[in-house]
């Protein structure tokens, strides 16, 4: 969630929005959304769950590095990519186009907020199966999530995540769907430099080698302002402070 920081009616970009639930949730809490995704079918699932919530989200199924040609220059308060999104980036130069794009549109002032994991922890872990501990709600019903990690020595190799969903059915039958996903992980240190590189002052990250996942802010400033100017206080997203 974007909290206090943001004046009421600001404008919020969701980048990677999934199947919406940020993007709708700031809705209802009064701020103006615009949520993209490259999968035309997650946008869909947004504009869906905007439409049975009642609320306005604009949305546009784009890239991070197509940013910059979607007319958005200097418009939002905020741009938000979290759930681990930029990790599916190709690479350092496609982290950096995407980061790139996302400062792009921010406003003089805006703050860019992106979540991780951390990836140092998973590549120590290697390759491996693992089954959540707990039975999770889906739609089918409750259901066991099984990840398959595929680590390869080198960071800047392609890393594999299979996802399988068995969802429990009727009587002892289970409905399996599986989903494989591309990653290409990144150290910490990195991805503030990438950051930095895409002309942002870092404001604040929540790294900390023994927890699994990170999240890291970044302001807009506007030229020689931009060095050495302190960051905007009172943001908050998924309960993490950026102060």
């Amino acid at each position: 969630m974007v909290t206090a920081g943001l004046d009421p009616g600001a404008q919020i970009l969701d980048c990677a929005c999934g199947i919406g639930l940020l993007a709708v949730g700031l809705a209802e809490a009064g701020f103006r959304v615009t949520a993209c995704d490259a999968s035309l079918a997650m946008v869909e699932r947004t504009q869906a769950l905007a439409h049975a919530h009642g609320v306005q989200v604009t949305t546009r199924v784009c890239r991070w590095d197509q940013l910059p040609d979607q007319g958005w220059q200097d418009r939002f308060d905020a741009a938000l990519c979290v759930g681990n999104s930029l990790a599916h980036a190709v690479g350092r130069s496609g982290r950096r186009a995407a980061l790139d794009g996302m400062a792009s549109v921010l406003a003089v002032g805006g703050m860019l907020a992106l979540t991780s994991r951390n990836w140092e922890q998973i590549r120590s872990a290697g390759s491996r199966l693992h089954v959540w501990d707990r039975l999770v709600e889906r739609a089918a019903g409750k259901a066991v999530v099984v990840y398959s990690w595929q680590v390869p020595p080198s960071w800047d190799d392609e890393h594999r995540l299979q996802i399988s969903v068995a969802a429990l059915q009727d009587g002892d039958r289970l409905q399996v769907t599986t989903e494989g996903l591309s990653i290409w992980p990144f150290h910490h240190e990195e991805l503030l430099a990438d950051v930095v590189a895409a002309g942002l002052d870092l404001a604040g990250s929540t790294y900390d080698a023994t927890q699994p996942e990170y999240l890291v802010t970044a302001q807009r400033h506007a030229g020689a302002a931009r060095a050495g100017t302190r960051p905007q206080p009172g943001v908050t997203i998924a309960g993490w402070p950026t102060g």
